[in-house]
């Protein structure tokens, strides 16, 4: 899935002072908001083009700002995107750091229960996932899911994130009719988001593992229909060719090609590396 972007609103980091004492004089200490929306901006530019070097500059740089002008609301959205970052990369040390650094402002917030307290744990979840650490990743799922679901501000692109990594953790400790029920609620959760095409095509595909998981060349029928539905979404003519598609078209092809569909996996990979190649381009002119 998209890793999932939601900046804060005005509101939650606009105020006149922090919670820290300024220990020179006792006086409450000044509060210096980073940009949010223009970090997440900047970022999404970087992965347009696929430039992992230049998005770890840009978040560790403004990591430094935020914790210089005591906004810990801004670190926490800096170390979300960070613990997304180094779990696409694969690097489980620094993950796991942002990980622990993002509990810590979530306590001294007293963020717990809220939304941005609730897309940390999914964050969280889908890295100790991805890192092999299904138990751990299951717990913050159920405690994201639990404030998701009860909160009327959830967007639907959060909660079907949130369920179709789930789903996946499911998978991964057999509980395969609990992965089923969330990969059905990640389709009808997607299908009211504007492209939600291309996370319905992810979803398709996950399913198509769960079911090889399962039931091996059994459900051989299901898989199939499942990948021939994954490539009608991504072929439909309404979705934009961006650098998130470009994610989403390198992040399918592996699975049409363990399937035998080798042609429609080479198409996406191309597809994938001209965007990136045109983006980057675009970058140097």
């Amino acid at each position: 899935m998209k890793d999932l972007h939601k900046p804060l609103s005005k509101d939650d980091y606009e105020e006149p002072s922090c919670l820290l004492i300024d220990e020179a004089d006792g006086r409450p200490c000044s509060v210096q908001p980073v940009p949010q929306q223009r970090i997440i901006e900047k970022m999404d530019e970087y992965m347009s083009r696929r430039d992992y070097a230049g998005a770890e500059r840009h978040l560790l740089y403004w990591l430094e700002e935020a914790r210089m002008g005591n906004d810990e609301r801004g670190e926490l959205m800096v170390r979300n995107e960070l613990i997304g970052h180094y779990r696409k990369v694969g690097d489980q040390d620094k993950a796991f750091a942002q990980a622990d650094e993002a509990m810590r402002l979530i306590r001294r917030l007293d963020y717990d229960g809220t939304i941005s307290s609730g897309t940390t744990y999914t964050n969280m979840a889908t890295m100790y996932h991805v890192f092999g650490e299904h138990e751990r990743a299951l717990q913050l799922f159920e405690k994201a899911r639990r404030i998701y679901e009860e909160s009327p501000m959830t967007s639907s692109a959060l909660l079907g994130g949130l369920y179709n990594n789930m789903a996946l953790v499911s998978v991964s400790l057999g509980r395969f009719e609990e992965a089923h029920r969330l990969y059905d609620k990640a389709m009808e959760v997607m299908g009211k988001v504007p492209n939600g095409q291309l996370e319905q095509a992810i979803t398709c595909l996950n399913r198509a593992d769960a079911i090889e998981e399962e039931l091996g060349e059994e459900g051989e029928v299901r898989i199939f229909a499942l990948l021939d539905q994954a490539l009608d979404m991504l072929d439909s003519p309404s979705i934009p060719h961006d650098g998130y598609y470009a994610f989403v078209c390198e992040k399918c092809y592996p699975s049409f090609e363990f399937y035998g569909y080798f042609m429609d996996a080479e198409r996406l990979k191309d597809i994938a590396e001209s965007i990136y190649r045109a983006n980057r381009e675009e970058i140097d002119s």
